[in-house]
């Protein structure tokens, strides 16, 4: 497994420790992947911070550089867990900040992660569209695009959380073609976010293309992912719900890892695991409860695709 093409598989990434997580009740009206509480609201945190923990000691141990910060709770911010919808990085020099549909999220936002990013890493410039709340456009970042950044293409499932009008103002900032899809789960419901169910490696795509109701739009989607000479490993619907899609490819010292739950993990077949480790070695994680907020391994992990400044240390 080669460790030159990081293009799309960065060697750093953002997590934030919860410690008083919670699924939120306001994303719950169009997540369908969230599952209700089931325990005290004190148990239920205490068991997400330990998920959070050895999710960083196993990606630091593969070789991932892991900038951690704490969300103590104090602003009311349940979701914190998943940073990757509120900003983005990208090669160049380039940082997104996000509209986010639910306004409990929109706390999530800080400064210290932007401090952080600008210290270690060669920042340019700052695309903000957060502004944009305030006339109820919303582009979740990497959970409401899936971004190719070998074949500069965003993947966007229509929903709430993706407006086309956004879109096309990222798109032009940052150069990327847009390829927009209807994606719905077996009840009909929209997917919420893309990167629930489709995520794109190096060599390897995972998506679940049944779940895409229109055969022209789901044969563009193949075919484009095909064009950069991927494998296009197809999940069914069930292996969505087991967050099968959620995942991301990161580098690490002996190659490319992909992290994923070990709950997605056990939910691929054996040929999918295959096609997957021709290229890159799985990483599961156990993350239960982290998951009952409708969100999996890809959602809690922001990658870094900035150029470090000189030696980076996480913190």
């Amino acid at each position: 497994m080669g460790i030159t093409n990081t293009l799309q598989a960065p060697r750093a990434v953002v997590m934030v420790q919860p410690h008083a997580f919670h699924p939120n009740a306001e994303t719950a009206k169009d997540n369908a992947y969230q599952s209700p509480a089931s325990d005290q609201p004190k148990a239920i945190a205490a068991r997400a911070l330990a998920e959070h923990g050895a999710a960083v000691t196993a990606l630091r141990a593969a070789g991932v550089t892991v900038h951690v910060f704490d969300d103590d709770g104090s602003r009311n911010t349940p979701d914190s867990v998943f940073p990757n919808n509120w900003f983005s990085t990208h090669p160049g020099g380039a940082v997104g900040l996000y509209p986010m549909f639910p306004i409990s999220r929109r706390r999530e936002r800080r400064g210290n992660v932007l401090d952080l990013l600008k210290s270690n890493y060669r920042v340019e410039t700052i695309y903000d569209y957060s502004g944009l709340e305030q006339d109820d456009l919303f582009l979740e970042g990497t959970g409401a695009m899936v971004l190719d950044h070998v074949g500069r293409i965003a993947f966007v499932a229509r929903s709430n959380r993706a407006d086309a009008i956004v879109l096309e103002r990222f798109c032009t900032h940052f150069g990327y073609e847009p390829i927009v899809f209807d994606a719905f789960d077996p009840a009909g419901v929209p997917v919420y976010h893309t990167n629930v169910f489709m995520c794109i490696g190096t060599d390897f795509a995972l998506v679940g293309l049944d779940m895409i109701p229109d055969p022209a739009r789901r044969d563009v989607v193949r075919r484009r992912l095909e064009e950069t000479g991927r494998d296009v490993i197809s999940l069914s619907a069930d292996q969505i719900a087991d967050f099968a899609g959620n995942a991301i490819e990161l580098t690490g010292t002996q190659g490319r890892i992909l992290a994923l739950s070990s709950r997605a993990m056990a939910a691929l077949t054996a040929n999918q695991r295959d096609r997957i480790c021709a290229s890159a070695t799985l990483l599961p994680l156990s993350l239960p409860t982290i998951e009952c907020a409708g969100g999996s391994a890809r959602c809690m992990i922001a990658g870094v695709h900035l150029t470090p400044r000189s030696k980076v240390s996480p913190c």
